[in-house]
């Protein structure tokens, strides 16, 4: 189905307004990010930014929404299916190919901080990332037959935050100086572990 001009346009807008808050979120926070400064940076009258989203807190929702269903269907729309040690292993090298992006973490860590003082922002995260990430793994490890565990989702939840702590410790933390380990190393003992 083929958009009209019309659709076109706003669909073209709203990308523009949403380019020009990330970098105003990216480079001043949440609480620092006025509406009047993602105006001017993404080209457009506040006028066409309140209609088009209401207000700063609505706007930072599609934002999340936007980053993360893109970051979202990079890891996880392959089907995990197969042998374990291929697919966990194939699994640990899109997410950590994909949430080791500067920006993206960057991203994150406005969501992590602002959760304090709105909470619904964080929720917003969870629901679009981490919850539906966590049933995608739990389902494989439920469903394959080469494994034998009795808690999968547990072992989901291993798996998944042992990556990201190692993104997070490693990349943001300068862990590569203080607590220096290979990522191949990190994947190949939980895989072992959950073999």
């Amino acid at each position: 189905m083929t958009l009209n001009y019309h659709q076109q346009k706003t669909e073209a807008k709203t990308e523009k307004i949403l380019q020009g808050a990330l970098s105003e979120f990216l480079n001043h926070g949440y609480l620092g990010t006025t509406m009047d400064k993602i105006a001017q940076t993404a080209g457009v009258s506040k006028q066409t930014l309140y209609s088009h989203f209401g207000d700063k807190e609505k706007l930072f929702k599609a934002l999340i929404y936007e980053v993360t269903t893109k970051k979202f269907q990079l890891v996880w729309s392959k089907p995990l299916q197969g042998k374990p040690e291929i697919v966990l292993k194939e699994l640990a090298d899109r997410i950590i190919n994909e949430v080791n992006d500067p920006q993206y973490l960057d991203f994150v860590h406005i969501i992590v901080t602002s959760a304090k003082i709105y909470p619904e922002l964080g929720e917003l995260f969870l629901e679009n990332v981490a919850k539906p990430a966590m049933n995608i793994l739990t389902k494989y490890l439920d469903d394959c037959s080469d494994l034998s565990l009795t808690d999968s989702e547990a072992i989901a939840h291993i798996f998944v935050n042992s990556l990201i702590h190692h993104i997070l410790t490693q990349e943001t933390l300068q862990g590569k100086k203080v607590i220096p380990i290979s990522v191949d190393r990190i994947v190949d003992q939980l895989i072992i572990m959950i073999k």
